[in-house]
């Protein structure tokens, strides 16, 4: 039977502000499993992407708790948080966030060789590449030679090099045109169907239905 490898327990998540606070999350409480595809969906500030940077320890809870592999988040220290997300957590960005200075290959190596505090073994950023897609001299281009779609491969390749088990991914399709993202959404299929647990946010129905479970955010709630 599947474990819940992410436990959310009445998290509230406010943001003091001169004119009032913010209430982004407000008690909400959620279980999503080991290999599971959960979509998080709702409108702009309903809260969605709030509770993606809490899965993704970016950000800590107002009150309430967060348990990643059973570890509660609030009793972890920063280095225990980097660790975490370092080696538990992949992520994508829809702005895919590579550093543009770096080719393809190097911005794969870069989680690695800050993990390890070397250089990476050559094939490994390159089997990283080539299961996403890409490979020959594409790989020794930097991302403004890149098109989005491959940038994103890249992006999601960078994800997969210190083997997470959970990827998140914050509107993956946004910044490509629709037959692009559906080649991105079927690589994404294809990780989940290999055992990765995938949270993702989008706006768009057609992408969300690819998830085993959609979830509705309004107002910082789970509402569906």
């Amino acid at each position: 039977m599947a474990m819940p490898v992410i436990e959310m327990k009445d998290v509230r998540k406010v943001y003091p502000r001169p004119a009032g606070d913010v209430v982004a999350l407000d008690g909400l409480s959620l279980e999503i499993l080991e290999g599971e595809f959960v979509a998080i969906m709702g409108s702009s500030g309903s809260g969605k992407s709030t509770l993606l940077n809490q899965i993704g320890c970016l950000d800590v809870p107002t009150s309430g708790s967060l348990l990643i592999d059973g570890r509660d988040v609030g009793s972890m220290t920063d280095f225990e948080l980097t660790e975490l997300r370092r080696d538990a957590i992949g992520f994508i960005f829809q702005k895919f966030n590579l550093i543009p200075l770096l080719t393809a290959y190097e911005n794969v190596e870069l989680p690695l060789i800050m993990k390890n505090r070397h250089r990476s073994a050559a094939d490994r950023p390159i089997d990283l590449l080539r299961q996403v897609g890409l490979e020959g001299e594409v790989i020794t281009h930097t991302p403004p030679e890149l098109s989005g779609g491959q940038q994103q491969r890249v992006a999601i390749a960078r994800a997969l090099a210190n083997d997470p088990r959970i990827l998140l991914a914050d509107e993956p399709t946004g910044n490509l045109d629709s037959r692009t993202g559906e080649q991105i959404m079927d690589l994404l299929a294809d990780l989940h169907r290999q055992g990765r647990t995938i949270v993702m946010v989008t706006h768009d129905r057609q992408t969300a239905d690819y998830a085993d479970r959609i979830i509705t955010i309004l107002d910082g709630r789970i509402v569906g």
